[in-house]
């Protein structure tokens, strides 16, 4: 991998992102997290992103519910009442798409996101988490296999 190729060679491109809007339910955003792997959710408003919500931010609302299960209808009340602009996170770096790998790498270290919008003329067009740059990584390096471990379902 060549760090000084532009971010938008090993980006998330946005047509593969799953945003939400800054007023959506919060029961909606647990089913985004439920439904997909990733850590992060963009909250995008008219195409510009506005804040981002982590699973960590996530767990840490849920934090506060309960775990009986009489209180389930009030679990779910919670969830359906705040909005995505509740726990989003505000305090974003942002990089550009034809920045280079090296900027964003140093952006992730100085600041230690785990996310970072890729952002052209206000607009998001993608997004660049350091798996991203593991994974182009990994793809130039050939894994010894000795180190490859099986995951156990």
């Amino acid at each position: 991998m060549n760090i000084f190729a532009p971010i938008s060679s090993i980006m998330t491109d946005h047509k593969h992102l799953v945003t939400v809007d800054p007023e959506e339910s919060l029961s909606k955003v647990k089913e985004i997290f439920e439904g997909h792997k990733f850590h992060h959710i963009p909250v995008v408003h008219f195409r510009e992103i506005v804040g981002i919500i982590s699973r960590t931010d996530f767990e840490h609302f849920m934090g506060g519910a309960s775990h009986f299960e009489e209180d389930k209808y009030v679990n779910q009340l919670r969830l359906d009442r705040a909005k995505a602009s509740d726990i989003m996170v505000k305090r974003l770096g942002k990089v550009s798409s034809d920045d280079r790998i090296n900027v964003a790498l140093e952006v992730f270290m100085v600041n230690r996101f785990h996310a970072l919008p890729v952002v052209d003329d206000g607009e998001l067009v993608g997004m660049l988490t350091p798996y991203d740059i593991m994974l182009a990584l990994s793809k130039q390096v050939p894994a010894d296999s000795s180190l490859v471990y099986e995951q156990k379902d």
